[in-house]
């Protein structure tokens, strides 16, 4: 029976080991190659506009952010006539309804009439839902998603015009990134999740030919997503799904992230909405794995790469039952040294995952006129054990909401801690 033990906790020691080794490479992905390295970067110049886009605002009780999101969208540095916006709401959000028209109204008096509000009122009650009820009435070229809070950058159009037309692509996207890494105790390592995902991690997935998309600042041509049939209405996670139908179909993804050009976020504002947020998302890879999409991909390694996101949070569950048998483990059961030394491997890979973390953080904060201290890695140090165990908490709820059939849609707060960050960098520059 020792035996057996023992050799149980070789394996499990072994495959944490494995798995988080490849975990660092995907992390530090961009860095290690300098093709890809640049092939993220956004390009130097950019062509004159050509490309019109239908941006889409999906909008569910966003009255405190969505007039500043409207009006940054509109007043890009790209031709309005080339420019159409609609916020899409539910026929019983009259708050956020009415904040739409009021900066609709303002708008048209300074004569600008290319936003619109889409009011839907049937179910189901989300994103995915309300973004299949606006396409029919996008007339553009390309269609784009931005969420309702998002900070969106003045020529990113610009950006998305010039590699379309110049690669060819039907499908980009590019960077966004939370910004309030301070506000309160897991916030640092949320952004930092951001921070390497969409700096290095997709761009790993879009060599490869199968990216779970991000949910906004991405930019489809309309004729694709219309082919496509929209989003699944029924995936917490459509972002995802839709990528991966995309790669399923042969499109090439192109994976933009340039510091300068990304879409700012905020951190969600309490352990509670961040729980709710997390427990969506592994649920919602959790549906995509059983849905199958995967299995239609033309290679092995991409089914198995998109195999590997969408099971993750699975394994995220099963590493936040494994961790207090673990513990527990260290103080009941003596153990010869050497297998005491393989337990110890996915220790010292976890000290070079917050290693890599900490220099990623200055590298963030650098990047955008913001300011890391030595007691925001303290902080880093502290949480880091927690917030692992939060994101295992949220998947084990996800697990069992996905058991009990619960597809409701768990809403986020938005409150522009993200602005305030900005509007803090852009006084220090000036």
């Amino acid at each position: 029976m020792t035996t057996i033990v023992y050799l149980c906790l070789v394996l499990i020691s072994v495959l944490l080991t494995i798995q988080s080794a490849h975990v660092l490479y995907l992390m530090l992905y961009t860095w290690d190659r300098s093709d890809a390295a640049r092939k993220a970067r956004a390009p130097d110049t950019f062509v004159a506009p050509r490309l019109s886009f239908s941006v889409l605002l999906p909008a569910r009780h966003e009255e405190d952010v969505i007039q500043t999101t409207i009006d940054r969208v509109v007043r890009a540095d790209y031709p309005a006539q080339l420019l159409e916006v609609f916020v899409i709401c539910s026929q019983d959000d009259t708050g956020t309804i009415k904040k739409a028209e009021e900066k609709i109204a303002e708008l048209e008096r300074e004569g600008l009439h290319n936003v619109e509000v889409v009011v839907f009122d049937d179910k189901p009650v989300n994103k995915p839902h309300g973004l299949n009820v606006a396409l029919p009435h996008t007339t553009h070229k390309v269609v784009t998603i931005f969420d309702a809070e998002d900070d969106i950058h003045p020529e990113i159009f610009r950006l998305v015009n010039t590699v379309m037309l110049k690669e060819r692509v039907k499908v980009v996207q590019a960077g966004v990134q939370l910004m309030n890494f301070d506000s309160n105790w897991y916030s640092t390592l949320n952004v930092l999740e951001y921070f390497f995902w969409f700096k290095s991690r997709l761009h790993y997935h879009a060599h490869y030919g199968s990216i779970p998309l991000g949910g906004n600042t991405v930019f489809f041509a309309r004729e694709l997503l219309v082919r496509l049939g929209g989003w699944d209405e029924h995936n917490l996670t459509e972002d995802a799904d839709l990528g991966l139908r995309v790669s399923a179909s042969g499109e090439r993804v192109r994976v933009v992230y340039d510091d300068r050009y990304v879409t700012k976020e905020e951190t969600p504002p309490t352990l509670g909405h961040f729980i709710r947020q997390r427990t969506r998302w592994s649920q919602g890879f959790m549906q995509t794995l059983k849905k199958g999409t995967w299995k239609q991909m033309p290679t092995r390694k991409q089914r198995w790469l998109a195999f590997y996101v969408l099971a993750f949070p699975r394994g995220q569950a099963l590493l936040g039952l494994y961790l207090p048998i673990s513990l527990g483990m260290i103080l009941i059961l003596k153990v010869p040294v050497l297998i005491a030394l393989f337990s110890y491997l996915p220790v010292l890979l976890l000290c070079a995952h917050f290693l890599v973390a900490v220099v990623g953080l200055y590298e963030f904060t650098d990047a955008h006129g913001l300011e890391a201290t030595p007691a925001t890695v303290v902080k880093m140090a502290v949480a880091w054990f927690p917030f692992q165990m939060v994101l295992a908490y949220a998947a084990v709820r996800a697990m069992r909401r996905e058991l009990l059939g619960r597809h409701d849609w768990e809403k986020t707060q938005h409150v522009g801690a993200h602005r305030a960050r900005t509007e803090e960098a852009d006084s220090r520059v000036a």
